[in-house]
């Protein structure tokens, strides 16, 4: 019988895989090119962001690592506001050469939509192209999952595309409707019970099965709108 890939709890010293494996993942997508149209530029771009990301999601968070780092995800844990990274505004503007009116505007279109009750939030699913993408993105979900619904709270995560968002919902998510960007994309969101709501830990190494339940009970108490 083949073992499901393990999934493994990142530190700091993952950091510039984290980074890389971001930024290969979203250079090519829409949203990216409506951040930075220069194509020339983007990808440094997009690397000197996430990197702001993922460093602030180590100390307000936690990142996730599929065996062999060919994957990744990165969370909040937003039990009460986050800050902002420290001079963020400043560090972005640094990384966009000064170009920062369309992440921001990102920032307040992703920020005004946030559930506002204690949630852990999936903030980037980080899958590059190649072998077994999908395999991949199955595996460094199911892995992250289980390790954060074992803190007891639901979890959140925007989709981008048809495909991001059908991944969500086989993993027990909902859709919570949608809403525009200035580019006249649309973002949505999904959100996801905890099957612990008392909170149970897990008490062992930051090492998780990547394998998702046969059986996942529907998220049915929520059929409203996430409070705001």
């Amino acid at each position: 019988m083949t073992s499901s890939p393990t999934v493994i709890r990142a530190r700091w010293r993952d950091v510039d895989l984290i980074v890389e494996l971001v930024t290969a993942t979203v250079t090519s997508t829409v949203v990216a090119a409506w951040l930075v149209p220069d194509e020339r530029r983007r990808r440094d771009v997009l690397a000197d962001v996430a990197r702001l990301w993922v460093e602030h999601a180590l100390l307000f968070g936690d990142a996730f690592l599929l065996a062999g780092g060919t994957a990744a995800t990165v969370w909040f844990h937003h039990y009460r506001p986050i800050p902002a990274p420290v001079r963020y505004e400043q560090r972005l503007a640094d990384a966009c050469e000064g170009q920062v009116d369309r992440f921001l505007l990102l920032d307040r279109a992703l920020a005004t939509h946030r559930p506002v009750q204690p949630h852990n939030h999936l903030a980037f699913l980080a899958v590059p192209s190649g072998p077994g993408r999908a395999d991949r993105a199955e595996a460094i979900l199911a892995g992250s999952q289980r390790w954060m619904d074992t803190l007891g709270l639901p979890t959140y995560a925007e989709t981008w595309t048809g495909a991001h968002r059908d991944l969500h919902l086989r993993h027990g998510y909902q859709e919570r409707g949608e809403f525009p960007l200035g580019n006249g994309l649309l973002v949505h969101p999904t959100w996801r019970l905890s099957p612990f709501p008392s909170g149970r830990r897990n008490t062992g190494a930051g090492h998780w099965s990547s394998t998702r339940p046969a059986r996942r009970a529907r998220n049915d108490r929520l059929t409203g709108p996430v409070p705001r």
